[in-house]
């Protein structure tokens, strides 16, 4: 995979007539850049260097001591270590190239592009002293937007294979909820059929699973509590696994029928088919070029005008290493988003499509889905949630 990510990397500096990209590193068991997994598979002990260019060159300049690991990988033409000091052999190669246009892993709003520290980025400036490199500076985001947005078909295969554990698993709740129950409860039994498998969760353990049950206060990005699963009451759960390195992230929404009921209630329903429609518009309406903004816009205008208050969050994310990854979103201009609800969608990306209402009586309905766009516009991923799930 990491061969596949460097040679497409290569295309994109091509294609963004960047001259090299300069991946800086140091300490990564302390604090790894985001890119180092993605594309070197590995991390570094001492200050190193990873340098692609446009013309199709790979180098890695490292310690001494991490100079048999990285060759082993063979992802480089040349690997050359050092012992005292990486200046000589970094000034030979940027002499012979000459870049006019250096990509570093800086980013205001992307954090999968934002690897390069202050401290490393100090420590290059000092390196180049006397020259005039630091002026040929410029961010590598829109890169590594590219590179980590564009999935190949292996990557898809992964992410489907999540996706279609994490659905089964979801299948099993239905099974084996009853009322009583606890958040904490059922967050039990996904983990330990998740575990059975053998696999890790697509973040941290204490969030994932969420469960959120009837009436409450708690946001979206919290763990399961004591609540019990009441009759009357709907309740949501967010999860996902990974699979070879690839995550899934999918939300579903069950409803606990009362005695005697054979249906939820009409006020369940109603925002239920909200949810369902305005997923299906924004799904209709991706394609590439599409603004991650426009699309929000859809959903947003649905969910306010069948008379719901808007959720307070992006409609939907990329998905890929990390559950949230690359850097476009479907999200609306607020301050928090920066630029990215106005970056172009392209094909390959991975994204979620997450809205949310809010039923005061009866909890919070909501449905993630995943779905990757194609040249024509979107495919599924994920089967989508079009009937709510019954908990008798």
């Amino acid at each position: 995979m990491e061969k596949e990510k460097i040679a497409q990397s290569i295309d994109i500096l091509k294609e963004l007539d960047i001259d090299m990209w300069m991946i800086v590193e140091k300490e990564s068991e302390l604090l790894a850049d985001p890119v180092m997994d993605f594309v070197i598979g590995t991390g570094v002990t001492w200050l190193s260097f990873f340098i692609f260019t446009k013309s199709g060159e790979k180098y890695a300049i490292v310690g001494n001591l991490d100079k048999e690991k990285i060759e082993s990988l063979d992802l480089f033409d040349k690997v050359i270590p050092y012992t005292n000091s990486p200046k000589e052999s970094l000034f030979e190669i940027m002499g012979d190239k000459n870049p006019s246009k250096i990509a570093l892993n800086y980013s205001v709003d992307s954090p999968s592009s934002d690897g390069l520290t202050y401290g490393k980025y100090l420590k290059l400036q000092s390196l180049f002293e006397g020259t005039d490199y630091m002026n040929r500076i410029i961010s590598a985001e829109e890169l590594i937007s590219k590179l980590r947005g564009r999935k190949s078909d292996e990557e898809i295969r992964r992410t489907e294979k999540a996706i279609d554990i994490t659905l089964d698993i979801y299948d099993k709740v239905t099974e084996f909820v009853r009322p009583g129950m606890t958040e904490k409860d059922i967050a039990a039994f996904i983990t330990g059929e998740r575990e059975k498998l053998g696999l890790k969760p697509s973040w941290e353990e204490e969030m994932n699973p969420s469960v959120f049950t009837g009436p409450q206060d708690t946001g979206a990005h919290s763990g399961p509590t004591d609540r019990k699963v009441e009759r009357g009451q709907v309740f949501n759960i967010d999860s996902g696994v990974i699979v070879e390195k690839y995550c899934s992230d999918l939300q579903r929404t069950w409803y606990v029928l009362k005695e005697g009921e054979t249906k939820p209630p009409a006020v369940v329903m109603d925002g239920f088919d909200t949810i369902v429609k305005s997923i299906q518009l924004s799904f209709d309406a991706i394609k590439p070029g599409v603004k991650g903004i426009e699309i929000d816009t859809i959903a947003r205008d649905y969910i306010v005008s069948r008379g719901y208050t808007e959720y307070p969050h992006a409609l939907g994310h990329q998905v890929g290493r990390t559950a949230h990854d690359g850097s476009a979103l479907l999200a609306p201009s607020w301050e928090r988003y920066g630029k990215l609800p106005y970056l172009e969608l392209e094909e390959g990306q991975i994204f979620t499509i997450e809205p949310r209402l809010y039923l005061k009586d009866h909890g919070v309905v909501t449905i993630e889905e995943m779905l990757v766009i194609t040249a024509e516009g979107a495919r599924w991923l994920s089967a989508p949630q079009k009937e709510i799930y019954l908990i008798r």
